[in-house]
């Protein structure tokens, strides 16, 4: 059934509003290698054509109106980046406590125009999306405890990927091995002028110090991040890729298997680790060409065990202030998260067809030079 979709039929009806052409390729590589690999059920079809269209749709939106607009660019970002499922969410939630930090919201990477302040144009949006992802959690049951997402909430900018094309995304939804092959070695460039695009539009409802954003898969991308933002700074938190690697591909399964009749788990395994191996080791070169007060490397460990403590060497190492007010939200944060109970995620290596052995030795290097 999603054979019959084409880049043609993807494209029609936004001809000459998406900006310079640097998603053709992208988006023909993702729908052949989609059409080739997966057995898509009903709502599979649905979700990932709904998905492709609503992000084309949404990068239209924005090209005509930012199109004509000297903006300046935006407020310098810290990003919080390391492994998927390696306390990324945790950290981040904690430092977006801060009102010096402005982090997107799930409802603004979904929805953001037109442009507004309105208390109810932003509950009338939250209430949509809310119903939409409580809806997904009901046909993908564990998504609520492997990620909850709520409209208000801060949001990885990964999603941001989507509207170029170039996502991971698409790697948790569909068995798409070619596809996943070109996001290793493409140009991300485009991705972070379009990032850049939608920050400025944010900003028309007000600058904030710096941005606090998230995203794992930026850790192969620092090059291309640090043209378009100079100054930013990187947050690198690090967990052992035995737990790290497994969860996400337990999350991607689970995703899957709401959509496709055909989940190969040892497939998912396979394409996981050789991406973040990739990215990883691209991430570790790049990171020899950072200033000393541009990066910080955090264990996971050291932050599950001490948080606040953490998070203050944060702030020291980015010669930031931290204020009560700030640290109070956090401590409060912290007593509230220990309250929850958590549902436990549970997954095996050998389901993927992984072991400590085979991630030991494709994530070596970057075993070695971090702390765990």
């Amino acid at each position: 059934m999603f054979g019959k979709v084409t880049v043609n039929k993807m494209l029609a009806g936004l001809d000459g509003h998406l900006g310079e052409d640097d998603y053709s390729e992208p988006l023909e590589i993702l729908i052949n290698s989609a059409n080739k690999n997966n057995k898509f059920n009903l709502f599979g079809t649905f979700a990932f054509k709904n998905q492709l269209k609503d992000r084309l749709k949404m990068r239209s939106k924005l090209h005509n109106f930012m199109k004509d607009k000297d903006l300046p660019t935006p407020s310098d970002p810290i990003f919080v980046t390391g492994l998927p499922r390696s306390g990324t969410t945790f950290l981040f939630n904690l430092l977006a406590l801060d009102k010096n930090h402005r982090s997107p919201r799930y409802w603004e990477i979904m929805s953001p125009l037109p442009i507004t302040k309105s208390d109810f144009d932003i509950k009338r949006r939250e209430w949509k999306i809310n119903a939409e992802l409580k809806f997904a959690r009901t046909i993908i049951p564990k998504l609520r405890s492997m990620h909850h997402i709520r409209a208000q909430t801060p949001e990885e900018c990964e999603l941001l990927a989507t509207i170029n094309v170039r996502s991971f995304v698409y790697m948790c939804m569909a068995n798409v091995p070619e596809y996943v092959e070109y996001l290793k070695d493409c140009s991300f460039e485009s991705v972070f002028m379009w990032h850049k695009k939608f920050f400025q539009m944010l900003e028309l409802n007000g600058r904030p110090k710096r941005w606090l954003l998230k995203d794992p898969s930026h850790i192969g991308h620092i090059p291309e991040i640090l043209s378009t933002y100079p100054n930013a700074k990187f947050i690198n938190i690090h967990r052992s890729p035995m737990e790290s690697i497994g969860s996400f591909c337990s999350l991607a399964k689970n995703i899957r298997s709401a959509f496709s009749k055909n989940v190969n788990t040892k497939e998912i395994g396979n394409v996981i680790l050789d991406f973040w191996q990739h990215s990883l080791n691209k991430g570790i070169d790049a990171k020899q060409n950072l200033s000393e007060g541009q990066i910080i490397d955090v264990s996971y460990s050291g932050f599950i065990n001490n948080p606040l403590g953490t998070v203050k060497s944060i702030y020291e190492k980015f010669d930031l202030d931290i204020d009560i007010e700030t640290e109070n939200s956090m401590e409060q944060y912290l007593i509230n998260q220990a309250k929850i109970k958590k549902q436990k995620h549970a997954y095996s290596l050998e389901e993927f067809g992984l072991s400590e052995k085979n991630i030991n030795d494709h994530l070596k290097n970057y075993i070695m030079n971090n702390e765990f």
